[in-house]
C-alpha cells in the first residue's frame, strides 16, 4: 500500500491521518474496505489525507488471518486466535516508528477505523483468558498515537456522521494547525496574548470554565517556562473544543 497522501486542493496543507480502509483501500483482513465517502470526499476536500494501515504496513499482508486483542495478565496482546501467532511486539515497534514519522509530518488530526484491533479509538473488543470479549479497548496503533500526541484530535470515521462530533473534530483540527503555527517557532508572550485574544470567542462558545482558566494562564505567563506554558495552553484549548460534544453512541 502506498503512503502517499490523497490529492487535494493546493490551498490545503493541513494533514490528517486516516485508516486506509476508510478511503476505500482494499487492505482489510478479508481483502475488503470500509469506504466512507464523507471522510474521503467531504473532509478530503478541506485537508490532505494521509492513509495508514498498521496491519499491512507492519507486513501482515492481504488477505490475512484476523487478529484479536487478548488480555494476558496486565498486558494486551495482538494474537491470531487460530494459530496463536503473537503480533504484539512487531506492531508496537512499528507503531512507535510510524507515529514519529507522522509527528514530524505535522499531523493535525487522525480518523480511525472503529473497533479495529490496530486502529480503533475506543470500544475495541479485548478478550479475556476464557475468550469472553469486553468492549473497553483501544487499537494498538491508535493507543501509541494518542500517547505520543495527547493533544492530537482523533475521531472514528463513523462517528463523524454525527454533526456535533464532526464540528468538534474539525474545530480541533484547525485549532491544532493555528497552535502549531504559533508554537513551532520562537514566540513571545506578546504573540501568545494576541493569539489568545483572537481565539477567545471560539473557546468561550465551547466552555466558559476553560475560557476563564486560559485567561488566568495567559495572565501568569511570565511566571512559567515557555515550554510548560505552551503545553498547558494547548491542552486547555483542546479540552475546551472537545467539551459539549454529543454523547457517544
Amino acid at each position: 500500500m502506498s503512503r502517499r497522501a490523497r490529492p487535494v486542493s493546493e490551498a490545503s496543507d493541513i494533514k490528517i491521518g486516516v485508516s486506509a480502509c476508510i478511503l476505500g483501500d482494499e487492505v482489510r483482513y478479508n481483502g475488503g474496505h470500509k469506504l466512507d465517502a464523507l471522510v474521503r470526499d467531504t473532509l478530503g476536500a478541506l485537508v490532505q489525507l494521509i492513509p495508514v494501515c498498521p496491519e499491512v504496513e507492519v507486513g501482515m499482508g492481504v488477505p490475512r488471518p484476523p487478529v484479536n486483542l487478548v488480555r494476558i495478565g496486565k498486558s494486551v496482546r495482538m494474537v491470531n486466535p487460530a494459530s496463536g501467532t503473537d503480533h504484539t511486539e512487531a506492531m508496537n515497534a512499528w507503531s512507535t516508528r510510524r507515529v514519529e514519522e507522522l509527528a514530524h509530518e505535522g499531523l493535525c488530526g487522525f480518523v480511525a477505523q472503529a473497533r479495529s484491533p490496530s486502529c480503533g479509538m475506543e470500544r475495541v473488543k479485548i478478550h479475556d483468558d476464557d475468550g469472553t470479549p469486553a468492549d473497553n479497548g483501544r487499537g494498538l496503533f491508535t493507543a501509541a498515537l494518542m500517547a505520543r500526541l495527547p493533544n492530537l484530535p482523533v475521531e472514528e470515521g463513523e462517528r463523524l456522521h454525527d454533526p456535533h462530533l464532526r464540528e468538534s473534530f474539525i474545530a480541533r483540527v484547525f485549532a491544532t494547525r493555528r497552535l502549531r503555527d504559533l508554537f513551532a517557532r520562537p514566540w513571545s508572550i506578546r504573540e501568545l496574548v494576541a493569539f489568545h485574544d483572537s481565539e477567545k470567542p471560539l473557546i468561550l462558545a465551547h466552555d466558559r470554565n476553560i475560557h476563564d482558566k486560559l485567561g488566568r494562564l495567559v495572565a501568569s505567563a511570565n511566571t512559567r517556562s515557555k515550554k510548560k506554558l505552551a503545553e498547558q495552553y494547548q491542552a486547555l484549548v483542546m479540552a475546551a473544543l472537545s467539551s459539549g460534544k454529543a454523547p457517544s453512541r
